[in-house]
């Protein structure tokens, strides 16, 4: 019955990899807002863009970029593969990687080398074990948790936050019932950080709140600008069933782009921090249609400790052209914060950006 189990997840996420790589699945009635926000331009910088340093410090480990390959596969056969590619990324550039949610792992154990495969080729790299906020809310044994951290020696747990997913999803779990009381035992269980991340739909400060009162240690805002889940789902389900109709025409369109912008969650954490010394220590990844450095380096500049992006990752890797991709970005980066008069990334933290009109 597990393995059963276990054979499904692995066709699902298998499906919704190649959806994301070939259907049209981003938001189409709002953007990230990152766009909303400009520079200062700083015609004075006084520093030797040479001497630009791209590493920062994140949830005690040191990186040489401010970036992270968010999650995006594991559990069934060909992501094998695609999660040695990127975690060998992940090691040359000395980033984060976060894998795919772990669930499959937890049903069985044909395709935990998918998961295993990250470490082995990334011995030193910030590795970010996955599992659904589902599977919290439902309990889970501390054997379990054993298992999502052992398997890939991880140093932290994304626990992943998915409500609109769920709800478009065929197969989807609604009942997140006691979900913060649980996630409160796990944080207080386990000997590793835990990073919560929405999936494109965003984290408000409310949220963001409640999530570290519950011990959570970072907050991957995830919001809306990139993927939409829902889009996701919902391509599976008509796959699946066809034209039947499960929302009205009218509401349909404004559910699968449903979600807070990317912006409007930082700048509302950011506020959250500031105002709340309890919360200041709370670490922030920027993630959700992230595009290039320049939006990692407005992301900085509004609170967020450092950028991730799950879809761009995927398709360069597909395109053969991860490598330059992150050097893009990171040349992306480095030219905004000279033009900023920013040599470091705390310089970056501080300087001027605008609204614009």
């Amino acid at each position: 019955m597990q393995e059963a189990s276990a054979t499904i997840t692995a066709e699902r996420k298998h499906s919704h990899v190649d959806i994301c790589l070939n259907r049209e699945v981003c938001f189409d009635l709002q953007d990230t807002g990152l766009g909303a926000w400009r520079f200062e331009h700083n015609a004075a910088p006084e520093i030797d863009s040479k001497e630009i340093d791209l590493s920062t410090e994140f949830l005690g480990k040191k990186i040489d970029l401010p970036i992270m390959i968010s999650s995006m596969t594991g559990g069934y056969g060909d992501a094998l593969a695609l999660n040695r590619t990127l975690a060998e990324a992940a090691e040359r550039f000395r980033i984060p990687l976060g894998v795919g949610s772990m669930r499959q792992a937890l049903e069985g154990s044909s395709h935990r080398e998918s998961f295993s495969i990250v470490r082995k080729s990334a011995p030193t790299a910030p590795i970010y074990a996955n599992i659904g906020a589902p599977e919290v809310a439902a309990g889970l044994s501390r054997e379990q948790l054993s298992i999502l951290i052992d398997l890939i020696e991880a140093d932290a747990l994304i626990v992943h936050l998915n409500p609109a997913q769920e709800l478009f999803q065929p197969e989807g779990s609604t009942d997140f019932k006691g979900f913060l009381d649980k996630l409160n035992d796990i944080t207080a269980t386990i000997d590793v950080p835990v990073i919560a991340k929405e999936v494109g739909c965003g984290i408000s400060a409310s949220a963001a709140r409640k999530l570290a009162d519950a011990g959570v240690k970072a907050i991957d805002v995830a919001g809306a600008g990139g993927i939409s889940w829902q889009k996701v789902e919902e391509c599976r389900y008509l796959d699946r069933f066809g034209n039947e109709e499960r929302f009205s025409p009218s509401a349909l369109g404004e559910l699968l782009n449903w979600g807070i912008p990317t912006a409007e969650c930082l700048t509302g954490i950011a506020a959250l921090k500031q105002h709340n010394p309890q919360y200041a220590a709370l670490g922030v990844i920027s993630s959700g249609g992230i595009r290039n450095g320049l939006d990692v380096a407005k992301s900085i500049a509004l609170g967020a400790n450092i950028a991730a992006s799950a879809r761009h990752m995927l398709v360069a890797l597909h395109a053969g052209t991860l490598d330059e991709t992150i050097r893009a970005w990171s040349s992306d980066l480095k030219a905004a914060m000279f033009l900023t008069g920013s040599a470091s990334i705390e310089a970056l933290k501080r300087a001027t950006i605008n609204h614009k009109p």
